[in-house]
């Protein structure tokens, strides 16, 4: 039974940081602290959380994000938390990327000490020292070859939620099993970065949990199960090196030792599956069936809550993290908030406080310009450049003036997400809300721009990261021994309005919608 005494922790593994927050019975936070990789951990030698190297590759330094759980905890204790009275723990972590445990590494879990430091015991126990993540696309071969494999990519969709992409774990896995077979052949078990996190908690191998597990393109989203066809396509001997998928409210035991030992932790602390980021955020952001979350972070991220799956040719469904007999949609855009600061540095703003101004100063429609930005390949469309038209729809080198630039930026962004949203199948209506979350969600601009485009109000989370409170969140739930495991907090809890949309929202955006719609099938048809 949850009583206000007892205490919940939930984390979030993101790119850039990990960051842990603790709440009471009531759903009230009472701490929270994070790491950044680049500034606390900066022997790494990260660049926004991530190292980048030859042929659109990207991965993260695995023990980085090891010792900075280490530095989370000193300095939540610091806070003030008593870890003696956290009775659950659950997280989640970055979407898609894996991490490959050498041979012998759970033997090492299981022993770990007090009197060393994480990073340190565990500094053999990788196979791969740097996973590959989700910015990285350098396995279109490997997707090619998966379709082919199981009948085409709307077939891939059909069985695990989405057609096969750069990003995601199968084809990251079947790159790993190809350009480095010793080390794969060495690989005793391969996590996600979430299951992965969560092992480190447990002392031993934490299986992946359904939601996380939906978006790695080898999870049968109707059976909730390995798919055969997809694991074959992937790597030898796969399945027993994933273990076997478990819903995200299962109970998987007692806390490490070692947790207790140097942090005082209770043994009786439980822990509960970590998910994806993005499941988690919908937990956090407690969005129900008519809702719309947008995460505006490094990826800027569109979800919904369904119902049933459906087959889409661009975005995914995951198995839903609260329901596991529900879903989700989701839809990543990797052009998020690291482009919208090169535009604001570009023009030597120092602040967002300017950037905002000149944001405001601009008329709703930009006078008819447009502006798509795609510093990196985007999800969808799948294009890279930046495209910049005047009102009569011609392509154009330069926008006459800062603030027109600006605007073209944020509204070309939320265009790309209204028309998403309506490929999704996913219906806007009069009770409908957009929820949004991540470092941008504190720019009210920003919000009345996304209040404008979907033509609905915005509400925020009153707690910016929602992802480690949606983990703090389910382990409350998930330790209830009474009550509904799959319900989530009054909305009340971290929801507030900032933004309505104008009465003629629908005048000005509908056409700049269709506008968008045109430009983007052109580039598409042109192969940009």
């Amino acid at each position: 039974m949850v009583t206000q005494n007892d205490l919940y922790l939930g984390l979030d593994f993101s790119t850039q940081q990990l960051k842990g927050v603790i709440i009471n019975g009531e759903y009230k936070i009472l701490h929270d602290a994070f790491v950044e990789f680049d500034v606390d951990l900066p022997e790494f030698r990260t660049h926004k959380g991530v190292v980048r190297g030859a042929k659109n590759t990207v991965s993260a330094p695995v023990l980085m994000w090891v010792k900075a759980l280490d530095m989370l905890l000193e300095k939540l204790r610091i806070c003030g938390a008593d870890f003696s009275s956290v009775v659950a723990i659950s997280g989640c972590a970055q979407q898609h990327g894996t991490v490959y445990w050498a041979t012998g590494a759970q033997d090492v879990l299981k022993s770990l000490t007090e009197d060393y430091f994480l990073h340190t015991q565990l500094a053999s126990c990788f196979s791969i020292n740097n996973s590959p993540i989700w910015m990285d696309s350098s396995t279109k071969d490997e997707c090619i070859a998966l379709e082919q494999a199981i009948g085409g990519p709307l077939e891939v969709a059909k069985i695990t939620g989405s057609k096969a992409y750069e990003r995601f774990s199968a084809v990251q896995i079947a790159k790993i099993w190809k350009s480095k077979p010793t080390a794969y052949k060495n690989t005793e078990r391969i996590s996600l970065i979430s299951s992965f996190a969560c092992s480190l908690f447990l002392g031993r191998y934490a299986p992946i949990d359904l939601s996380d597990g939906s978006g790695m393109n080898l999870l049968d989203i109707n059976t909730k199960k390995w798919s055969s066809k997809c694991i074959q396509a992937t790597a030898p001997d796969l399945e027993n090196k994933l273990g076997d998928p478990v819903p995200t409210s299962e109970l998987l035991g007692s806390i490490s030792p070692y947790f207790c030992e140097r942090f005082g932790f209770s043994e009786e602390c439980k822990i509960f599956p970590f998910t994806g980021d993005n499941p988690d955020s919908l937990a956090g952001m407690c969005l129900t069936s008519n809702d719309i979350g947008i995460s505006l972070g490094t990826s800027d991220v569109l979800m919904s809550w369904l119902d049933e799956p459906k087959v889409l040719e661009e975005g995914h469904i995951l198995i839903n993290p609260i329901s596991s007999d529900k879903y989700m949609a989701m839809v990543g855009f990797k052009n998020g908030s690291l482009t919208r600061e090169r535009i604001r540095n570009m023009y030597s703003i120092d602040d967002w406080t300017e950037f905002n101004r000149l944001l405001d100063s601009t008329p709703r429609g930009n006078f008819g310009y447009l502006g798509l930005y795609y510093d990196v390949k985007e999800i969808f469309p799948n294009i890279e450049g930046n495209y910049k038209y005047d009102a009569a729809g011609n392509a154009i080198d330069k926008f006459p003036s800062s603030e027109i630039e600006i605007r073209a930026l944020i509204e070309g962004q939320t265009l790309s997400k209204r028309a998403m949203i309506e490929h999704m199948g996913v219906h806007v209506g009069d009770n409908t809300k957009i929820i949004v979350t991540g470092g941008a969600s504190r720019n009210e601009s920003i919000l009345q721009v996304i209040a404008d485009v979907f033509g609905a109000p915005v509400y925020k989370t009153v707690y910016a990261n929602s992802a480690a409170l949606g983990s703090a969140y389910r382990a409350a739930n998930c330790s209830s021994d009474c009550g509904d495991r799959n319900a989530l907090p009054d909305s009340g809890h971290n929801l507030i309005l900032v933004r309505k949309p104008y009465d003629d929202c629908h005048q000005v955006y509908s056409p700049l919608l269709t506008r968008y719609k045109n430009i983007i099938e052109n580039l598409l048809n042109k192969g940009n």
